[in-house]
């Protein structure tokens, strides 16, 4: 089930908190679990781990997309409901913009559903498309748009709704590298200036190092923590911090850490 932390707990400060969460599909495939896993407010956090260990899973029961088969799943509010916003915003591995649409409307889409007045729509998308810097491209057409472009609308998308908590589900994987290191800077800037909480997936050890506070890696299927590390590169961080001896040092940690959940996999 998911519940919402009650501000006047000890984990007022969390925004999520995880507690023996499993989920078993219909088909008796074991997915995730049990898993135990806290998320401060403000926190950039990225799950890491093979494929079908469970971290698009454990995202969408964050969401609320499903139901854990077991545990708890808890999101705070943060105010969110005095604001008129969400809680949660969602960016997925592909960008599903709707072809007939402006990059404009499909921003304005979770604001359409949530019947919110144009005119309050209307301040809330020229500022999201102006924080992922597509402004002028406000009346484009999806096909007339690169692949990173169509990213940046998804995450407009999802930050419109001014929420607590953004889930990424390996959002940039489908790009070339040059891209995709231009938009790991992007998000790291509108992380800062914002001061969301983020929730990262991500099958790249280098991709997790430099944008998270804190790295998990996940076990192969069912997946569980199988190790945690703090990133305690001081803020704000760029190409300098890429190419640095201490950049290269936690990746070759968190590889190491990462390599049993591949061992045995087909392919591997």
């Amino acid at each position: 089930m998911v519940e919402s932390i009650l501000p006047n707990t000890d984990a007022s400060n969390l925004a999520v908190r995880l507690r023996g969460v499993s989920k078993t599909y219909d088909s008796g495939v074991r997915a995730l679990g049990p898993l135990d896993l806290d998320v401060r407010r403000g926190e950039f956090v990225s799950l890491l781990g093979p494929s079908g260990c469970g971290k698009s899973t454990a995202l969408r029961l964050i969401a609320g997309l499903a139901a854990p088969s077991a545990g708890t799943v808890e999101v705070s509010h943060h105010g969110a409901e005095q604001r008129g916003s969400h809680r949660i915003g969602f960016v997925f591995q592909e960008p599903t913009l709707m072809p007939w649409a402006t990059v404009r409307d499909n921003v304005r889409l979770p604001l359409k559903l949530a019947r919110l007045p144009a005119t309050s729509a209307d301040a809330r998308i020229d500022a999201a498309l102006d924080q992922v810097g597509l402004a002028e491209f406000a009346r484009a057409y999806p096909r007339e748009l690169s692949g990173g472009m169509k990213m940046r609308v998804s995450l407009a998308r999802a930050l419109v709704t001014d929420p607590d908590v953004l889930l990424m589900d390996e959002p940039f994987a489908a790009l070339d590298e040059i891209t995709r290191f231009r938009l790991n800077n992007d998000l790291l800037s509108l992380w800062r200036s914002l001061h969301k909480t983020v929730i990262f997936v991500t099958h790249s050890v280098f991709e997790s190092v430099y944008l998270s506070q804190r790295v998990i890696v996940m076990t192969a299927r069912p997946g569980r923590i199988g190790a945690e590390f703090r990133i305690t590169s001081p803020e704000p961080r760029g190409e300098e911090f890429r190419t640095s001896a201490e950049y290269a040092a936690f990746c070759r940690e968190v590889s190491s850490a990462l390599a049993p959940s591949y061992a045995g996999q087909a392919g591997a």
